[in-house]
């Protein structure tokens, strides 16, 4: 498999530890390709890196630009391309942009598929993918919507393609999040009818075979994680503090992501907590204690009147699976501490294991948010793991079943 636009690696772990062998990936980012290259391409050797290609961040148009001749003579080698292109121009949660120029990857993705003419593609996005940029109230006047433009393409180049939107709640992640999948295969190796018919079908049995209910609540992901275990400095931040791992008793969603790793190290990585001004912490606390309702933004005149600095917070329930995980930590405070999550926190909801280690800065300001993807912000662009794991599961069945379904 060949990941594009893989960021910190989400979707290729769960790639990985669902069987399947990595030839290279895409991430122009210095500081994703760092965790990327760290996790899965130093130690867990996942990628067989070809001699022809840089091991390094690459941007997909330079990659098309200098090597089409070593992309097509990928043909008939690659079993699957997996990623999707950024989706800030296309997210409702953001500013809809659009002009974005990061749309126009879109192409550049059509492309990359047309030289190496995987047999099987899986395709990712945010949910707003799926609807027009609207320019006016008349039919007449909405633009198409990007999903169209990609399906339209890749039928184009001789695939067979099926959209999907799932909820990745729905397989085991701590987390509401609602995000585009189209699987696309090859005309002749069948069809991708079946897919989210066969990953519901397999779930229960996956679930169980890692201990997990299908529903994990926020409490299930990171109760053990709570500030007042103790802390230490951090080791990789100066003047701030991490939390020490919680000894209580785990839930089973704890005990697989933790695996042995607490075993050689005291702390979490980028387990980290925010320094907080006194105002701040009083803010929290208040709201922690007199706040009526868990799992709602709190914006607009509310805002104001609890004292609330931020664009929005939104206090989170621990009963209930997260919102959204975003690249923002400020968007939500913790359910029963006067802070905002840790990166480590962000990680656990988005299901990465804690040896998954996030490298370089935790955040970033001004200026350089247009340049860097510090920790934060490379959990928060993250597909699962666990969803990624129980696709890679489904979509190798349809491979080796020759027709490409069950």
């Amino acid at each position: 498999m060949i990941d594009l636009f893989a960021g910190a690696g989400g979707l290729s772990l769960g790639l990985y530890q669902a069987g399947w062998d990595g030839l290279f990936a895409i991430e122009k980012n210095h500081f994703a390709f760092e965790t990327l290259k760290y996790n899965l391409i130093d130690n867990k050797k996942h990628f067989a890196w070809p001699e022809w290609l840089p091991q390094t961040e690459h941007d997909i148009d330079e990659i098309l630009n200098k090597y089409p001749k070593q992309l097509k003579a990928l043909r008939g080698n690659v079993d699957l391309v997996a990623g999707g292109p950024p989706c800030q121009g296309f997210s409702m949660a953001g500013k809809r942009i659009e002009d974005d120029i990061r749309n126009q990857l879109v192409f550049s993705y059509i492309k990359f598929i047309e030289l190496v003419q995987p047999k099987m593609i899986l395709f990712e996005n945010v949910k707003g993918f799926t609807y027009a940029f609207d320019r006016g109230k008349s039919e007449s006047s909405k633009k198409e919507p990007y999903s169209h433009k990609v399906i339209r393409e890749l039928e184009r180049l001789g695939y067979n393609v099926k959209p999907h939107v799932i909820d990745f709640s729905d397989y085991g992640v701590p987390q509401r999040r609602k995000r585009f999948i189209l699987v696309g295969i090859k005309d002749k190796l069948g069809s991708p009818e079946r897919f989210e018919e066969l990953l519901k079908a397999n779930r229960e049995t996956f679930l169980s075979q890692k201990g997990l209910n299908t529903t994990n609540t926020l409490q299930d992901a990171i109760s053990d994680l709570l500030r007042s275990n103790g802390e230490m400095p951090t080791p990789d931040r100066k003047g701030f503090y991490s939390g020490l791992y919680g000894k209580k008793k785990l839930t089973v969603y704890q005990k697989l992501m933790r695996g042995d790793y607490p075993q050689t190290h005291e702390i979490a990585d980028s387990h980290s907590f925010a320094r907080h001004t006194s105002d701040k912490i009083n803010c929290y606390e208040r709201l922690l204690a007199e706040y009526p309702r868990r799992g709602k933004r709190i914006d607009g005149d509310a805002r104001e009147q609890w004292g609330i600095k931020q664009r929005g917070i939104t206090i989170l329930d621990p009963n209930a699976v997260s919102p959204t995980i975003t690249g923002h930590p400020d968007d939500y405070l913790h359910y029963s501490e006067p802070r905002i999550m840790t990166v480590r926190e962000c990680a656990r909801i988005q299901s990465f294991p804690d040896w998954y280690e996030i490298k370089m800065k935790y955040t970033t300001g001004g200026k350089m948010r247009k340049v860097e993807v510090p920790r934060y912000t490379q959990i928060g662009n993250a597909i699962p793991p666990l969803f990624a794991e129980q696709a890679g599961i489904v979509l190798k069945k349809m491979l080796k079943n020759g027709k490409a379904s069950l």
